[in-house]
């Protein structure tokens, strides 16, 4: 019983094989240059030695067939002419015992003058007493094998001699053959048709063996050329195919890595090329990574001396701010824009220690099982203070997002103010809404504004640090340039990715996804990031499907910033 099982798995496996190879033959045509260039050698030469030996066996079979039908009508003409130079020097005088006696010793010259014995004798015109029988001999006893065509040229002209192919019966059946026919003279009598028959069955096994040797010799040659091809293509693909393979790991930062080198030739100076392109390649990255960490640590270093002092300014400036009731307008205004700045300065440098933890890759997460959708209305009721101060109505449209996710719900949550914060500076005080969905791989939260917008060129930068899109435009909220920049990489922390469209006069959508299982990466987001037309109820009943007309906004840019 198992192996009745077992014989019809692997039957489907190899139809299974079977199957596949067009498409891995496709894949190594399109991968392979040596695989490539030996097919197209074999195809090519594969067809000039089709072409040569066809033109050669017809030129053989030609120049053969010729031949031998050269020698086939001179050996029936010189036979002819015996017989006919017999016959003339004979005198049988009317006697019949005569004239037989003399066809008799007609029958034995053709046998012995000719190379065939088949030959035929058929009376010409009408019959005599004395006239001998016709006769038959060899293949020529069926007569049915003369064609009557045949037989009226013979009789229609005495002088010429007249042939054609024909089929011969032979030991194995049908032979191809020749059958010559002319007239001879006989005294006393008249004329007689004489018909030779050839066997050209040796002339069509040499041409079959000719024919053979030149197919043999053919696919020696094919193989052969194939065999040169392939090692004249490895001694250049190798070079090639280990340039590649080095390339690949230079580039994947082994920058240590080299080509072998091995001769003179044009491939060896590329080879030497190539190392000399890689050595200044790793010195350069060398030298442009000391600088990158000599930078890094002393962003950090300053960041880190700096905290001290800003926390004794920070505590002056608060203790001034607090008596600022006491002093005059100026001074105390005054007051407040030094207590304003320190606040910036404390947030700058909290954000340039940030940078500077993930340019050092010095960043952990602390995962919490965590609602995005709960955490989401979180963030949105702390902000509700400023949105209300810019006049933005914050809805949450949560249809997922509610089972908990391992996350680090500190950088999430910075991550969402920080989109959050944004539509609100820039979302001209139209409503925004936040929406949190899910799927069975990833949930994510999306913050749609209905401002100003930015355009596509300004989109691929908004992620840049301390980037602007307008540097004119006065913020309203703060912030230092890192924002998006530092959410770009909390999601990537996690595993997932930040997508932004924005269009001006329609707004911005920005949306974060990550994946519901830690270590996993996103491939697509519950959330869709293109807006689309936006003509649907809920846009509706917000009020929201007419775009901003930016013309009629007095000195307004065109974008959004980071914030």
């Amino acid at each position: 019983m198992p192996p009745a099982r077992t014989a019809p798995a692997t039957g489907r496996i190899a139809i299974v094989d079977w199957r596949s190879w067009p498409d891995r033959l496709t894949v190594l045509w399109r991968r392979s240059l040596r695989f490539r260039t030996v097919v197209l050698t074999l195809a090519l030469s594969a067809l000039t030695i089709v072409i040569a030996c066809v033109w050669m066996a017809l030129a053989i079979q030609s120049d053969l067939l010729e031949s031998r039908q050269q020698q086939v009508l001179e050996d029936a003409r010189r036979a002819t002419s015996e017989v006919q130079r017999t016959l003339d020097s004979a005198e049988p005088q009317g006697n019949q015992a005569q004239v037989s006696t003399l066809m008799g010793g007609v029958q034995s010259d053709l046998t012995q003058q000719s190379e065939t014995d088949s030959f035929a004798v058929f009376r010409v015109g009408p019959s005599s007493s004395i006239a001998p029988q016709d006769f038959t001999s060899g293949v020529l006893v069926d007569e049915d094998i003369i064609s009557a065509a045949l037989r009226d040229r013979v009789q229609a002209d005495p002088e010429l001699q007249w042939w054609q192919y024909a089929g011969l019966p032979g030991a194995d059946g049908e032979v191809p053959g020749i059958i010559v026919g002319q007239q001879f003279e006989m005294p006393d009598v008249g004329s007689y048709e004489l018909y030779f028959a050839y066997d050209l069955a040796a002339a069509s096994e040499t041409l079959l063996f000719v024919q053979a040797t030149l197919w043999i010799v053919g696919v020696f040659l094919l193989v052969m050329i194939g065999g040169i091809a392939w090692f004249v293509l490895r001694s250049v693909t190798t070079p090639i195919a280990e340039a590649a393979e080095t390339s690949e790991k230079l580039a994947a930062g082994q920058l240590n890595v080299r080509l072998d080198i091995h001769g003179e030739d044009e491939l060896a100076v590329l080879g030497r090329s190539f190392n000399a392109m890689a050595d200044s390649i790793e010195s350069q990255i060398k030298e442009l990574a000391e600088l990158s960490l000599v930078q890094q640590r002393f962003v950090s270093d300053v960041s880190h001396e700096l905290r001290t002092p800003l926390t004794t300014i920070r505590l002056a400036a608060d203790m001034i701010n607090d008596q600022r009731e006491e002093f005059d307008p100026v001074t105390a205004r005054a007051a407040e824009l030094l207590n304003a700045q320190v606040q910036r300065f404390e947030t700058l440098l909290t954000d340039l220690l940030e940078i500077s933890r993930y340019d050092a890759g010095s960043v952990q997460l602390e995962l919490e099982p965590t609602s995005l959708a709960h955490l989401a209305e979180d963030v949105i009721e702390s902000m509700r203070q400023l949105s209300d101060q810019h006049g933005s109505d914050v809805r949450l449209v949560a249809p997922g997002g509610y089972s908990p996710v391992d996350m680090d719900p500190r950088r999430v949550r910075r991550i969402v103010r920080n989109f959050l914060g944004n539509a609100i500076e820039h979302g001209e005080g139209r409503p925004i809404v936040v929406t949190v969905d899910s799927d069975q791989n990833a949930v994510a939260l999306g913050v749609r504004d209905f401002g100003l917008g930015m355009r596509s060129e300004e989109v691929e930068r908004v992620f840049d640090r301390f980037w602007r899109a307008d540097p004119s435009r006065t913020r309203t909220i703060g912030g230092t340039g890192l924002g998006l920049s530092i959410a770009l990489g909390d999601a990537r922390l996690h595993g997932g990715e930040l997508a932004v469209w924005s269009e001006p006069g329609r707004g911005s959508h920005f949306v974060l996804t990550l994946p519901r299982r830690p270590g996993e990466t996103v491939s697509s987001s519950p959330i869709p990031v293109e807006a689309g037309d936006d003509q649907s109820p809920p846009m509706d009943a917000l009020g929201l499907t007419q775009p901003i007309d930016l013309s009629s906004i007095a000195g307004a840019p065109n974008t959004e910033e980071d914030a």
